[in-house]
């Protein structure tokens, strides 16, 4: 395939990825290949407040100014807002063993390079900065690619929580034909719905608890909300081949964003903001909807895992092509507007979708879901990410861990001191334990 969106050269927001410039690759077939994209927030070392220093960092690793530097298997790139830096697999790769250490590693690089900077600055964890005023803080990028950020700009305003405070994973897989995408897309759209309750971690924004165990997608859903079309139900809709992508997603929103893009800036499918999008230029799929976690192992265990129960499903373990496209795009937006509140308590109370992951229930909490398919697919974890896996499932996604840890209102020393530790966390690679 052309390379998972994680090519040096290409940059993206959290929900609209640029195009790349490096030549297409030849295709890969169904899980041969990955791309892994993990975005932290830049934050100033002494208050923990944003700081918007992504262009500084990558200027002082490159040597010059520049929108990307790749640091071997590992590349750092911009995204919309100065100061989030991505992190991203430089090429696809065989397998996600290993890439945790990987990632690890450049989080330590990149954190000696911030402290180094005249205002120090540190890395921080979880998919949106607790205390950020975007309508204040927000600057975004100006070099490589500055002209379509302008134009997404111009268009949605991109100093609000939902484009300028949102850092998330990205997980890139490959297909091959027509065929390969079906069964892959298919199995993708009705696992999605399940992601908030392992991948939770943003329940607080302007330095309050909100209600929502995933901030990050509540804002993500309506970002686009001028443009309906740009980001759908999340879910995507059922398509079995490029031509009926086309058809039924990507062209409704060419011709609804064309009125506000003149200039044919946007008219690419990048502006496609659904929580997993497909780019037939790359032949590939990517998984939007994660939020990043508290360091690289428990985001590599999210992710093998995740693998683990797509290739189950890709392969018909528990039902078959038809039965997971039956299932309506608005039943499953439906159990994700309850994952993005509840996590793992969310119910799901989908017969259709459980017997589709071989749960012979009426009904379950998400977490329940998890634990039965974690039990069954026995995905293969390094000791490590076995570790990190075994708290999200016991103790409940990162949101549920930092609520046990904050008073019901908190005020902003408990929200300081609180991300003082995530920041540890992230820098030295260990998970946040729940306090109850």
């Amino acid at each position: 395939m052309p390379a998972p969106d994680t090519d040096p050269g290409n940059t993206s927001t959290d929900g609209h990825a640029t195009p790349a410039s490096c030549s297409p690759l030849p295709p890969y077939h169904l899980f041969s290949a990955f791309g892994v994209e993990l975005e932290y927030a830049i934050a100033r070392a002494d208050s923990l407040s944003v700081s918007p220093t992504a262009d500084q960092l990558l200027q002082a690793a490159c040597g010059h100014r520049s929108s990307d530097f790749e640091n071997g298997p590992i590349s750092w790139s911009n995204e919309l807002p100065l100061h989030v830096i991505e992190l991203k697999t430089s090429a696809p790769v065989a397998g996600l063993s290993g890439l945790a250490d990987l990632f690890q590693a450049n989080v330590c690089q990149i954190s000696t390079l911030l402290r180094q900077q005249h205002s120090p600055a540190v890395l921080l964890p979880t998919a949106m900065h607790p205390w950020m005023d975007p309508a204040r803080e927000t600057r975004l990028w100006q070099d490589e690619c500055g002209e379509i950020y302008q134009a997404f700009n111009r268009v949605f305003n991109c100093s609000g929580h939902g484009w300028s405070n949102l850092q998330s994973v990205h997980l890139n897989l490959p297909f091959a034909s027509d065929d390969e995408f079906a069964r892959l897309h298919a199995a993708i759209r009705i696992v999605l719905p399940l992601l908030p309750a392992l991948a939770a971690s943003s329940p607080v924004v302007d330095g309050k608890v909100t209600g929502f165990a995933d901030t990050r997608l509540h804002y993500y859903g309506s970002n686009s909300a001028i443009i309906p079309q740009v980001t759908g139900l999340i879910i995507p809709e059922p398509a079995c081949s490029a031509a009926e992508y086309e058809s039924l997603i990507l062209q409704p929103m060419y011709q609804a964003v064309s009125p506000y893009d003149p200039e044919g800036i946007l008219q690419h499918p990048f502006l496609n903001a659904r929580g997993a999008i497909a780019r037939f230029d790359r032949q590939s799929i990517e998984i939007r909807v994660l939020d990043i976690q508290e360091c690289p192992v428990a985001d590599l265990a999210v992710l093998q895992l995740i693998v683990s129960l797509l290739q189950a499903l890709v392969e018909e373990r528990w039902g078959d092509l038809t039965g997971q496209n039956a299932i309506a795009t608005a039943e499953l937006a439906r159990l994700l507007q309850r994952t993005i509140r509840d996590a793992e308590l969310a119910h799901i109370d989908s017969p259709a979708l459980l017997q589709q992951l071989g749960i012979s229930r009426h009904s379950a909490t998400a977490g329940e879901v998890w634990n039965c398919l974690a039990e069954s697919l026995s995905p293969q974890l390094d000791p490590a990410e076995h570790n990190a896996l075994q708290v999200i499932l016991s103790e409940g996604p990162l949101s549920r861990r930092i609520l046990s840890r904050l008073p019901p209102a908190p005020d902003p020393a408990s929200l300081q001191e609180l991300w003082g530790i995530l920041r540890d966390c992230l820098q030295h690679g260990r998970s946040l334990r729940s306090s109850r």
